[in-house]
């Protein structure tokens, strides 16, 4: 059992795997800055400011002031607006990460057009079809 263990551990593709996992946890962390300290404050001062996660019911009907003191009550709170600032959030990373992609990729592909070697040229003809050339036009005269 340990050694196939080994032998999995030891695949190419885990490792790869492995490596992509953690440039994702600090990709994820660059991501989340760029969103929540650079483009949500952008966005804040277009709309106004506007911040939906304090949108909240009671489902048992008790009124409270804020989100923070219904749950703090106990109060059963159906937070729509926690849910509506994610699937905001989510949107915003999701269009970061595409244009990143996108950026990664047209790099890439410059890459590599710079790095595809030239076509060849027809050859030329060698000294010896050329000599030959030149006796078969002489002869021919």
């Amino acid at each position: 059992m340990l050694s196939e263990f080994r032998d999995f551990i030891a695949r190419g593709n885990v490792m790869d795997m492995a490596v992509g996992i953690i440039v994702g946890a600090a990709f994820t962390a660059i991501v989340t800055s760029l969103v929540s300290d650079l483009i949500n404050p952008v966005i804040a001062l277009f709309t106004g400011g506007v911040d939906f996660s304090g949108w909240f019911y009671t489902l048992d009907g008790s009124s409270h002031a804020s989100l923070a003191a219904a749950q703090e009550a106990g109060a059963p709170v159906f937070a729509i607006g926690r849910f509506v600032m994610a699937v905001i959030n989510f949107v915003i990373v999701a269009f970061v990460v595409f244009g990143l992609v996108k950026l990664v990729n047209r790099i890439k592909d410059r890459a590599l057009r710079e790095e595809e070697p030239m076509p060849e040229q027809p050859a030329a003809p060698s000294e010896i079809e050329l000599l030959i050339e030149i006796r078969d036009a002489l002869k021919a005269r």
